[in-house]
């Protein structure tokens, strides 16, 4: 755990990266499965991960998110993109597989799918949008730890305009809608006005409450 400790202690928001370092394919492909392993509600996953590599995409990201130079800067660029909408099919995808690759059918597990249907549906498309949006926030916190510990800087960053993020990747035509970006890479000290900077948290004391 003080590993862990240490390494949240290193990363912070990287303000500038340094083009010429690539992260390489080992790394990512760790940090991609670590959100692949994050835990979602009812095991839905309701979020995607688009790794975007094409220099004029990013380009044309970074221009619709107040031209951050993270953007274009960062070695790899991910987005996460979360379902428009939690629907029946899309449940049931979810919880086919996971019979499938359990090898049975648990009769509580169906009942609980029958029960996620009536939640949904009650629940309605804007707010099971949300629901899933909150659900790739988890994914991103795993993808900062993760990043952290292999020694990779990120920058994670709503500063962008969705809509037209999404209309860039395509995403509307995939019953997505990108909520978050982040992009990974290294350092460059020189120019990063935040990278000297002590790291300010409020003290425990004023943050965590024990309620006896």
């Amino acid at each position: 755990m003080s590993d862990v400790i240490n390494h949240l202690n290193w990363r912070y928001a990287t303000k500038k990266f340094d083009a010429s370092k690539k992260l390489d394919e080992e790394k990512l492909n760790r940090i991609l499965e670590a959100i692949r392993l994050a835990p979602t509600s009812s095991g839905l996953q309701p979020f995607e991960i688009l790794v975007v590599k094409n220099d004029g995409l990013r380009a044309k990201i970074r221009e619709v998110a107040w031209g951050q130079s993270q953007v274009t800067e960062a070695s790899h660029l991910l987005v996460f993109a979360a379902w428009d909408n939690i629907t029946p099919a899309r449940i049931d995808a979810a919880f086919d597989y996971t019979n499938e690759v359990r090898g049975f059918i648990n009769e509580g597990w169906e009942a609980y799918r029958k029960q996620l249907h009536g939640i949904v549906a009650a629940r309605g498309d804007v707010a099971n949008f949300d629901a899933a949006a909150r659900q790739a926030y988890i994914g991103l916190g795993v993808a900062l730890v993760a990043a952290a510990a292999e020694g990779v800087d990120s920058t994670p960053m709503e500063g962008f305009d969705p809509a037209a993020v999404d209309q860039i990747l395509g995403l509307k035509e995939r019953n997505l809608r990108s909520v978050v970006i982040l992009p990974l890479g290294y350092r460059q000290e020189e120019g990063d006005w935040l990278v000297n900077l002590k790291k300010v948290r409020r003290p425990k004391d004023k943050f965590v409450s024990e309620i006896v």
